[in-house]
């Protein structure tokens, strides 16, 4: 073992595994967040206009888009508390527990009056607009106490294999909560699923907490690395921005993964429209597609880790693409859940190859930026992604206003949709995701070249400029 190894091993059991347990159970809370139901829930149950219901989801992204730079501004900095508290800890908690109850609290609304649906907009508008806040508070440190708590190559690989197992598992668990308890028509029920929802995220952050407190060491590291970076003067956001946009591996990746997102969300949101008027199952049999989901993804795992260790992550992302294409496409066309359960196994075989190549890609991409910036500026190129991927989220509802008013949706819980509608839904659900995931490979092999030498060569100069 070489003196470099036997460093990184004494650098490794300074976290336990006890901690990284404990730590990885905030991305387990964070995907708890992603309610994909709540489109549905207010256009169906509750009976608000789709194309108001649009405008919601529009205001609210764009309230998405400007809060979180807003928070980590606000946030991202030394307070009074910070000595005895510690700098990411405090604004955790701050951030979990208020978003769990308001998140809950958007469930809470009286039925729209076709007549005067106006309150039950303002309702949706508040409610998730504060808690997106809070949310983007906890997300904000979170993500960064990851790279503060696990310093050295061994405890980041290791936590990140816990996080993955870990967070796919619970979130497999979670993920049965909506299926077992809602009854299409029954408003209570989904009241009912949010409820529990919400106890489940406030045990999860309890049992966190372990994991994110912080050593009076990294309190003071935190201290002493503010003051320094007070001293350094900051490139402005924009400027950033305009660097990034000129250069064409960021560029590329960049729509391939806001492309890849948009596909997700419409895929995730239609699930529910898809079992109930498409298949007209009960929801609960959504759990098999969870389950055969789930084993796509984590049987594969050791054979994509190898793939991207001996090919490279750059072609195992465009294999995943092609994949992506192949599992979604044939909800245009498929009829029995047997059919679906295949097709789901598809797409977790194939995000799971997404998944262990996005993290290598975007490293390649932030690797080049940073040595033609001269320093290191991953947080702000990453702060650039987030921004704009929010962006899916307003397209997400648009595509469903279109969709469903030129089709006919009819949002009764009891209507049985007619073939143009349905036909609506199977768009949505798989042929645009499916042509999403063709134009993104198109994207990555024709314009994406950070393999073979080029990458070698950033490599060395980083090596040279000491970065």
């Amino acid at each position: 073992m070489s003196e470099d190894n036997n460093f990184d091993l004494s650098e490794w059991e300074q976290a336990s595994t006890k901690k990284m347990i404990s730590f990885s159970l905030g991305y387990v809370i964070t995907a708890t967040f992603a309610n994909r139901i709540l489109f549905y829930y207010y256009e169906v149950e509750i009976g608000l206009p789709v194309a108001l219901l649009a405008l919601g989801f529009i205001f609210f992204s764009i309230w998405n888009m400007i809060n979180d730079p807003l928070v980590a501004y606000l946030t991202d900095r030394p307070f009074k508390w910070t000595r005895k508290w510690g700098m990411r800890f405090p604004w955790i908690l701050i951030g979990a527990i208020p978003a769990s109850i308001f998140y809950f609290l958007v469930y809470i609304s009286p039925n729209a009056d076709p007549n005067n649906p106006w309150p039950v907009f303002w309702w949706f508008m508040i409610m998730t607009c504060v808690a997106d806040t809070f949310f983007s508070i906890y997300t904000t440190h979170i993500n960064a106490a990851y790279t503060n708590h696990f310093r050295t190559d061994a405890e980041r690989r290791k936590a990140v294999a816990i996080m993955n197992f870990l967070g796919a598992t619970l979130a497999l668990f979670y993920g049965f909560i909506g299926p077992l308890v809602i009854v299409y028509g029954k408003k209570e029920t989904f009241i009912l699923a949010a409820l529990i929802g919400l106890i489940v995220q406030i045990i999860l952050i309890i049992l966190l907490i372990p994991g994110i407190r912080e050593s009076e060491d990294l309190k003071e590291r935190f201290l002493r690395g503010y003051e320094n970076n007070q001293k350094e003067k900051s490139e402005s956001f924009w400027k950033i921005m305009k660097k990034a946009f000129g250069r064409k591996n960021f560029i590329a990746t960049f729509f391939v993964f806001f492309l890849l997102s948009l596909a997700g969300i419409l895929y995730s949101t239609s699930g529910i429209y898809f079992m109930k008027d498409v298949l007209r199952l009960p929801l609960y049999y959504y759990i098999y597609i969870l389950i055969v989901w789930f084993l796509g993804f984590v049987l594969f795992i050791p054979f994509w880790m190898n793939r991207v260790r001996k090919y490279g992550a750059y072609k195992v992302m465009k294999i995943s693409l092609i994949i992506g294409f192949i599992g979604y496409l044939p909800l245009l066309w498929i009829t029995t859940i047997e059919q679906v359960i295949i097709f789901a196994f598809i797409a977790g075989t194939g995000l799971g190859a997404f998944t262990f190549s996005l993290a290598p890609v975007v490293a390649d991409v932030n690797d080049e930026c940073t040595v033609m910036d001269g320093k290191h500026q991953e947080g702000k190129y990453g702060g650039i992604r987030t921004c704009f991927f929010r962006f899916s989220l307003i397209l997400q509802a648009v595509i469903f206003t279109i969709v469903h008013l030129l089709t006919g949706y009819n949002p009764n819980p009891n209507a049985v949709q007619t073939p143009l509608a349905i036909w609506g839904i199977r768009i949505i659900i798989g042929l645009i995701p499916s042509l999403l995931c063709l134009v993104s490979f198109i994207i990555m092999h024709k314009w994406y070249d950070l393999e073979g030498e080029k990458k070698l060569a950033i490599k060395q100069k980083l090596r040279e400029l000491g970065l």
